[in-house]
This record gives structure tokens, C-alpha cells and sequence, in this order.
């Protein structure tokens, strides 16, 4: 994706995110959570969970980017299911105009094997949005549906880590449904250790600082 860092020249404070995350196994349910320095539109302050991360590359989607479009407007069969506040995401930059959908299973249900569920991590799962519906009521305690994913080639994310574009974090399942009126990015670092949870403290706009 190649973000813009447009204060790359900048000496590093011990609140840059510089190195935050690095004992992190970044697999499918990791977050990557945005780098304060990281300004490009699409990526600022965003919370992109991983769905598959292997050699070949990575996809994830953005769990913090509602758009206008209403589920019941695309996907009416999906509306009841839907958590609040029942809109499409932006999952990301690519494909915006097919739907990807992520799901959180109800605690102590087994659905290995069922089909139209594909497990990604813990209780979250790729939900098939062709699947019985009622049936997916039954197993799941909501889903999020996405426009588009974030897509890397090989080798493509593991650059963008090096260079501390992202900050990868340990994923809750209830990050995945996560409603916009919550600071899920500012969330998400508090919950990190010390250093790095210091940087939900950097501001949306740092000229006011």
C-alpha cells in the first residue's frame, strides 16, 4: 500500500510507536493498528483486522470506518443481524464494490464444520453472505459487513512493519463489532503495555498541540 509517512525526516520520540509491537506473532485475528505517524487518508487512525497473513501476502479489513450505506439498503436479509449501527464498512481501499462479511460467534457454540462459516480466530469467523440467514441467527451473536478489504503482497506488510507503519496488538472478538462512537483505535492502544498504550494520548491533529 505504500502509506505516506509525511514527517518521515522527523526524529523519533518515546511516544512514535517506533518498535511497539515487535513481540507481536502477526497472524490471521492480529490488529494492525495505524501509527500515529502514518497520515494518509485512508489508513489515519484506523484498526485493520487480519483475516489471512502467509507467504503469498495478507487481507484484513478496517473495523473503524463506517460509510453511509445502510445494510437493509444492500443486504436486507442481514439488517436484523447486523450490530449496530446496522451500516456497511469500509473494509479498505480494494474491491469497494464487493462485500466481505465478519461474524462473532455466541459463546459456547461449536460450529466447525458448518457450512457457510470459515473461522478465522477465537470466535470470529468469514461469514458466507449466500448462507441461511435464520441459521446464522442461531450461532451468532452479530456480523459486521465490509465494501472492500486491505490487501498486501508478499512481502508488502512485513515492509510496512519494519518501517513501524503499523502497530500490531493482540485482537478481543468484540473488536470486530466494535461501534464507531467508540475510539476503537485509541481503545485498542490503551490496552497495550507501557509504552506503548502512551500513544492513544497523541492527538487527532497534532498543529493544536
Amino acid at each position: 500500500m505504500g502509506p505516506d509517512r509525511s514527517n518521515e525526516s522527523a526524529p523519533r520520540d518515546a511516544s512514535s510507536g517506533e518498535n511497539a509491537g515487535a513481540d507481536i506473532d502477526v497472524s490471521a485475528g492480529t490488529l494492525l493498528v495505524s501509527s500515529p505517524e502514518l497520515y494518509e487518508p485512508t489508513f489515519r487512525r484506523t484498526v485493520v483486522y487480519l483475516i489471512e497473513h502467509n507467504e503469498s501476502g495478507s487481507l484484513g479489513v478496517v473495523l473503524n470506518r463506517p460509510s453511509e450505506s445502510a445494510v437493509h439498503g444492500v443486504l436486507p436479509q442481514w439488517h436484523e443481524l447486523a450490530a449496530k449501527p446496522k451500516a456497511v464498512f469500509v473494509g479498505g481501499p480494494v474491491n469497494q464494490s464487493a462485500a466481505l462479511c465478519l461474524g462473532v460467534v455466541k459463546a459456547g457454540q461449536d460450529v466447525e464444520g458448518i457450512r457457510g462459516l470459515q473461522p478465522v480466530s477465537g470466535r470470529v469467523v468469514l461469514v458466507d453472505l449466500d448462507s441461511d440467514v435464520e441459521m446464522m441467527d442461531e450461532l451468532l451473536d452479530g456480523v459486521r459487513v465490509f465494501a472492500g478489504y486491505s490487501g498486501w503482497g508478499m512481502g508488502q506488510l512485513d515492509d510496512e512493519l519494519e518501517r513501524d507503519d503499523w502497530i500490531p496488538c493482540a485482537s478481543l472478538h468484540t473488536d470486530v463489532l466494535t461501534p464507531p462512537r467508540v475510539d476503537l483505535w485509541g481503545k485498542v492502544l490503551r490496552r497495550q503495555g507501557f509504552p506503548t498504550s502512551l500513544l492513544a494520548t497523541h492527538p487527532v491533529d497534532v498543529s493544536v498541540n
